[in-house]
């Protein structure tokens, strides 16, 4: 690996070459993840495709003009501290501002990297074009923008937005709330039961824990074995796997903690404050991403965590 300073002008342009290539088929590749659900969005990253392989047909002209045919392979990997990207192709669950949000960051390094290379070469007619390649890499922001406008007016970026929002609830939302609910309630009986029959927090505390933990890892990969997304469309099942298990142990840890407490009273008064925040935070989550009328996610959630909550005490205090 070699550092930037190091190379000679052939070289930056052999390296400016791939740059263009590399981040042309960066584009392409958001268009064609993007295709089926934004195809609006896709056009713009398939014109933002074709702006890239025009500034690599001119450096590969001047290339010919200045150093002949033969054009090395010189990649932003083989050059210390430069700048790279995550493959695309591995990326699974691509979201649609994550990939604006990256276009914007991959023009502003091109136009710095091409502002460097101009500072670092004496030949008018590479300088010049490097510097101008600068100016239109700055200045793919408005280009971008101008993209935007005209192929996703106001209603399609708000389908497109729905889309996204449909998308994450389906995929990050839904497994987080079925093991929030999970956790919270299914929890409350064996903690409580533990609690009123041994009288002692310890006791109770090891039993939330274990309850806490067990039903994670359980929700963890009976959410992950439920389907592999491919049909569904709920995205990544390892990715889902880990979002329910942890909030499932989340959710029965909450009410757990509480009976650190030594005093036994004092424990169980703050893990019933602790539940009904957690029922609200669920019965929050219901209204604001699934839709739920409000005095109904809070009646349902309420309902069923009183008859678990009201299990364990009767079954612990008999």
């Amino acid at each position: 690996m070699r550092d930037f300073s190091e190379l000679s002008e052939r070289e930056i342009l052999a390296l400016a070459i791939g740059n263009e290539e590399e981040d042309g088929r960066i584009y392409a590749d958001f268009a064609e993840m993007m295709r089926a659900d934004f195809p609006s969005s896709a056009k713009v990253f398939t014109e933002m495709a074709a702006e890239e392989s025009d500034h690599r047909r001119q450096l590969i002209e001047l290339y010919r003009t200045r150093f002949g045919e033969h054009i090395p392979l010189i990649r932003r990997q083989d050059v210390r501290g430069f700048i790279s990207h995550s493959p695309i192709w591995q990326i699974s669950n691509l979201r649609l501002e994550a990939a604006r949000r990256q276009v914007q960051v991959m023009e502003e390094e091109a136009a710095r990297f091409y502002r460097r290379a101009a500072s670092r070469t004496t030949d008018a007619s590479i300088r010049s074009l490097l510097g101008d390649l600068a100016d239109a890499e700055s200045a793919h922001e408005s280009i971008a923008d101008r993209l935007i406008e005209e192929n996703l007016p106001q209603s399609v970026r708000e389908a497109e937005d729905e889309t996204n929002r449909r998308r994450f609830v389906l995929q990050v939302i839904q497994p987080g709330l079925a093991g929030l609910m999970d956790g919270s309630v299914s929890t409350l009986a064996p903690v409580f039961a533990a609690a009123f029959a041994s009288g002692k927090s310890w006791e109770a505390f090891a039993v939330g824990m274990a309850a806490s933990i067990g039903a994670g890892i359980s929700m963890g990969f009976a959410e992950a074995l439920s389907d592999n997304g491919s049909l569904t469309g709920r995205g990544a099942p390892l990715l889902r796997g880990i979002i329910c298990g942890a909030m499932t142990t989340l959710g029965g840890i909450g009410h757990t903690l509480p009976f650190l407490i030594s005093a036994f009273w004092t424990a169980v008064a703050v893990a019933m404050v602790v539940v009904v925040i957690e029922l609200a935070v669920i019965s929050w989550i219901r209204w604001r991403y699934m839709d739920t009328p409000p005095f109904s996610a809070a009646l349902q959630v309420a309902f069923g965590g009183a008859l678990v909550f009201a299990t364990g005490i009767l079954i612990g205090s008999s």
